[in-house]
């Protein structure tokens, strides 16, 4: 056995929430197999049934408070509480809000390496009190954290100017559709525009559903997603999709064959995030070669690189850009064929794997070298 790691932040395993939770199904059966003990803590729910579980990785559930504000706090601290108990020889820490209870690991000399995530305290889902709450949760994260990990080159260069914290760049990886299944009904391959976001105001959708109202005279308009909570921007969807017979609205889709396929058939691909590093959903759409149009930000472009298609967070300027690319097949060759090229330099889930597996190796052998000499 290499040792024993404990997975801290996410929703648990499998999960398919979010990226964190994406990185950990790929992560956790990665480590088991290469002879470390894993555990991953996760909130009450998880299907235990799930085919895709490696039953090499222990599942721990601890109690929180399921609601907007207070779940990733109140599921963080049970989770290290648990983990101090338990005393793992390392702990992986998913989100700078679990800051606040890294103290309680180095208590225990637990060493942290901490996936930073992006810049949370920018994000315009989050109230004054929750921007405060990460920023504060950062700043603790940057003084007790061993080891932090950035998905991106830019939120490395932020990490350090406004932390004076290096940290590891790893980014996501991304999973192409093996089989050759046919695009759903009523979809028709490279005819259909995609949206796939968490539905928040940072990721351009308000502006997205103003351009698919026009879109959707002529295309065919897929969105997948939702608010997780509820809301105005759910809301807005449901009445665009009941509006237009062309406007397809699927919800969180958890089935990843299906999200995979709707990415290699679809004409053009807009990705609205504009914070947060490298985004998974990107990384997927690339490494099944959709044609892109992205927000344009300094994340973007570093994923994409300079021969991506970019626009700015207007309806019209979005409208023009998908136009552009569903009416080009040409084009859509181009930017698939640029997805595909730079999924090759670095964004695959075998590199991602042995980089984390080296990020949390290299604590652990600190502080076994410690203990020997002392």
């Amino acid at each position: 056995m290499v040792g024993s790691v404990a997975i801290i932040g996410t929703r648990g395993y499998p999960s398919y929430y979010g990226g964190f939770e994406t990185a950990v199904r790929k992560l956790a059966p990665y480590l088991a197999e290469r002879g470390w003990d894993v555990s991953v803590y996760g909130r009450p729910g998880i299907k235990s049934d799930d085919p895709n579980r490696d039953s090499r990785v222990r599942v721990i559930e601890t109690p929180g408070i399921e609601n907007k504000s207070l779940s990733t706090l109140s599921f963080g601290l049970s989770s290290c509480l648990h983990a101090m108990w338990t005393r793992p020889d390392v702990a992986l820490i998913m989100n700078v809000a679990n800051g606040f209870w890294l103290p309680l690991l180095a208590l225990r000399g637990i060493p942290t390496v901490v996936n930073v995530d992006g810049i949370e305290w920018e994000r315009a889902k989050w109230g004054r009190l929750a921007k405060t709450i990460f920023r504060f949760g950062a700043r603790m994260t940057a003084r007790f954290g061993t080891t932090l990990v950035a998905d991106s080159i830019e939120i490395q260069r932020r990490w350090m100017s406004e932390f004076s914290r290096q940290s590891v760049y790893i980014p996501y990886g991304g999973e192409a559709l093996t089989d050759t299944s046919e695009v759903e009904h009523p979809l028709r391959r490279r005819r259909f525009v995609l949206a796939v976001a968490r539905f928040v105001p940072e990721n351009t959708i308000p502006e997205f559903l103003e351009a698919a109202k026009r879109l959707a005279a002529d295309y065919d308009v897929v969105i997948v997603g939702s608010a997780g909570y509820g809301g105005t921007l759910d809301e807005a969807v449901r009445s665009l999709a009941e509006e237009f017979s062309s406007v397809h609205w699927l919800g969180h889709v958890s089935d990843d064959k299906r999200l995979l396929s709707l990415w290699k058939h679809c004409g053009a691909y807009f990705h609205g995030h504009s914070v947060g590093g490298t985004n998974p959903a990107l990384v997927q759409a690339m490494a099944n070669g959709a044609p892109t149009i992205a927000r344009d930000t300094v994340y973007n472009r570093e994923v994409l690189g300079a021969d991506g298609v970019f626009c700015e967070p207007d309806p019209h300027a979005i409208e023009a850009a998908i136009r552009r690319v569903m009416d080009s097949p040409d084009e859509q060759r181009r930017l698939s064929d640029v997805s595909f090229r730079r999924m090759e330099e670095g964004y695959t889930w075998e590199a991602v794997c042995r980089s984390y597996e080296s990020a949390l190796s290299g604590p652990m052998a600190e502080v076994s070298h410690a203990g020997k000499s002392a």
